[in-house]
């Protein structure tokens, strides 16, 4: 697999900015740390490679002092494990280098994320519309996760990098910085249902983008065609959080940077 000094950085600034928001209290103050802040504090390409491996399979939802995970609600720990088990994954797909191939390992990982965060919302939301979106997430990309596990078992990486490869994961790593942090942002929120819709509609967005690259790189046709079946699936979804977040806010403001993001 390639190790561009792009993509690895990049990868250990979500890293960071993923343990960072695991410390953080459950407030609507939480702030986020740009990414560009991040990556400005890695001076060495070698010792990125070693924090990303240091953070590789790391529960960051265990990460910081007690008083620290003594502010965290529940549902926050549950946001963040599932995040971290999402970004954990996604990271090894867009790591590889084969477009194709990194496309389902890492969407494997985003639809268990959307699936992880469904259930969140099953177990402590309580609003019907978001509860029917949690339930439809589960039922529609639970059949999208069986087809790409049973693509990858007869579809392994290719060897070397592809001409196409570090334009891929450059494509990928733009995607994945604003969707995590606006996730973050998201997930932060102290009530269930909103807290839901926020993190989910860039989560949403993010697959939508993800997709778009594989429709960009990608040749297998059962993937080109699983791509569009996500965005013709994911963008009505889409469309729905941000109708709901903008009638259940008090002015809709906080949607707006997502809604600019999607168009």
């Amino acid at each position: 697999m390639i190790a561009s000094r792009r993509f690895t950085l990049f990868a250990t600034s979500i890293s960071a900015a993923l343990l960072l928001s695991a410390c953080q209290p459950a407030t609507e103050d939480t702030e986020v740390i740009p990414a560009e802040e991040a990556i400005a504090t890695t001076t060495e390409p070698s010792e990125a490679a070693e924090d990303m491996d240091a953070h590789a399979g790391h529960d960051m939802s265990e990460s910081g002092d007690a008083g620290d995970k003594a502010q965290m609600t529940d549902m926050l720990k549950d946001y963040t494990k599932s995040m971290t088990s999402m970004h954990n994954e996604m990271m090894v797909g867009m790591g590889y280098n084969d477009p194709d191939t990194a496309f389902a390992k890492g969407m494997l990982g985003h639809h268990r994320g959307a699936v992880d965060m469904a259930k969140i919302e099953l177990k402590y939301g309580i609003d019907k519309t978001m509860r029917k979106l949690a339930q439809d997430i589960i039922d529609s990309q639970q059949i999208e996760i069986d087809i790409m596990n049973k693509w990858l078992a007869s579809h392994p990486d290719a060897p070397k990098p592809k001409p196409n490869t570090e334009a891929m994961q450059a494509a990928y790593a733009k995607g994945m910085n604003t969707m995590h942090s606006d996730m973050m942002l998201g997930i932060a929120e102290p009530e269930a249902d909103m807290a839901f819709a926020r993190g989910m509609l860039p989560h949403h967005i993010g697959a939508v983008d993800m997709a778009k690259v594989q429709l960009q790189y990608g040749t297998d046709e059962e993937m080109r065609k699983l791509a569009q079946d996500i965005i013709d699936a994911q963008q009505p979804e889409i469309e729905v959080m941000q109708d709901w977040i903008g009638r259940t806010s008090f002015d809709g403001k906080e949607i707006n940077n997502l809604t600019n993001s999607a168009q």
